[in-house]
C-alpha cells in the first residue's frame, strides 16, 4: 500500500514513517514541492503524480494564536488546501484520510464530545479546520475525517518536549489546570491511521467513511499531563519539576483554548475496530525517547 502524506516534518508524518510495516510505503510530500496555499491545479497535479493508493491529509496551518491576525493564510491552507487534496484523491479514485482537531468545538460541553455534537469553533484556527472538514466531505465521499487532540511525540514541537526543556531550568512550572483533554501520542495516531487506511481500501461500507474521533483513552488537565511527564522523566533519569496548578486566566494567550477538549472515540472503535491506548500507557515510551534524543544531541555539540 502506497500512502502519500501531505507534509514532511510533522509529528504524524514522522510517526507514520516510523510505524509503517514493510508492506506499506509512506511517501511524504511537502514544501516546496507541495504548497497547500498554492492553486488547486498545482496541488492536484503533485499528488496525482505520486500515484497514491491512499492519501493522508496531515499538513495544516496550526499556529492557533497567529491565525487570529492572518485568517486568510489559515483558511487558504486549512480549507482551500484541504479541498484541493480531496479533489486529488477523487481524481486518483483513492481513499482520503483527513486529520482534524478538537478546536472545531467551543469546549463548553461538560462531557466528552461525540461526532454528532454541534460544532462551534471560537478561534480562526478552529473555524478554518471546520471549513476544511466540510470541503473534504463535499469533494470526496470516499473520505474519513479523524479529529484528534493534544498530540505529542518524539518529533517536532509539542508539550512533552516543552515541559522537559523547562524542567531543566526551573524547579517549579505553572501549568493550566482548568482545561481537559486526551493527551495523544502521534505514534498511536499513526497506527490508527494505517488501520483506517487499510479498512478504507478493503471495504465499501459507507459507515467506514465520514467523521470520527481518534484520541487516546483517558483524559487529563494540562497540569496533570505535566506532572505525569515529570514522573516519567524522573523514572528515566531526566529533569523533574514541581507543577503549580494555574487557571486559564493566569496564562495569557491571544485566544482562549477550549476548556473541554475531550473526544469520545467510541464510534471509531465500533466501526473501524481502532481504539488507541490509554495516554498514560504511551507517555513513558515517548518521554524516554525524547530524553534519549536530547542526550544524543548534547553529546554531538
Amino acid at each position: 500500500m502506497r500512502v502519500v502524506v501531505t507534509g514532511r516534518e510533522g509529528q504524524v508524518v514522522q510517526s507514520l514513517i516510523e510505524r509503517a510495516s514493510k508492506s506499506v510505503e509512506i511517501v511524504p510530500i511537502g514544501r516546496p514541492e507541495l504548497d497547500l496555499s498554492a492553486d488547486v491545479n498545482s496541488i492536484v497535479s503533485v499528488l496525482m503524480s505520486a500515484q497514491p493508493d491512499v492519501i493522508v491529509s496531515a499538513a495544516a496551518y496550526t499556529h492557533v494564536d497567529k491565525a487570529e491576525s492572518e485568517p486568510h493564510v489559515a483558511f487558504a491552507v486549512n480549507e482551500q488546501g484541504a479541498r484541493a487534496v480531496a479533489i486529488a484523491a477523487r481524481e486518483c479514485d483513492v481513499p482520503l484520510i483527513h486529520l482534524s482537531t478538537d478546536y472545531v468545538f467551543d469546549g463548553t460541553k461538560a462531557s466528552p464530545y461525540v461526532e454528532d455534537d454541534e460544532t462551534g469553533p471560537t478561534t480562526v484556527y478552529g473555524a478554518s479546520k471546520l471549513a476544511g472538514e466540510l470541503a473534504v466531505l463535499a469533494e470526496h465521499e470516499n473520505s474519513a475525517i479523524l479529529r484528534t487532540a493534544w498530540i505529542y511525540s518524539p518529533y517536532g514541537v509539542n508539550f512533552v518536549k516543552t515541559m522537559l526543556r523547562l524542567g531543566e531550568a526551573r524547579n517549579e512550572i505553572g501549568v493550566v489546570a482548568d482545561q481537559r483533554g486526551n493527551p495523544t501520542s502521534a505514534l498511536d495516531i499513526a497506527d490508527g491511521v494505517l488501520a483506517v487506511a487499510s479498512n478504507l481500501r478493503g471495504g465499501e461500507n459507507a459507515n467506514l467513511r465520514g467523521v470520527f474521533h481518534m484520541a487516546a483513552t483517558g483524559d487529563a488537565s494540562w497540569a496533570e499531563f505535566a506532572s505525569a511527564i515529570f514522573c516519567a522523566s524522573a523514572h528515566s533519569g531526566g529533569p523533574e519539576a514541581r507543577v503549580k496548578h494555574i487557571s486559564t486566566a493566569d496564562f495569557a494567550t491571544a485566544v482562549t483554548r477550549p476548556a473541554n477538549s475531550q473526544l469520545d472515540s467510541t464510534k471509531l472503535a465500533r466501526t473501524h475496530g481502532v481504539r488507541l491506548p490509554g495516554w498514560t500507557d504511551s507517555l513513558g515510551h515517548v518521554v524516554s525517547r525524547v530524553l534519549e534524543l536530547r542526550t544524543r544531541a548534547g553529546a554531538t555539540t
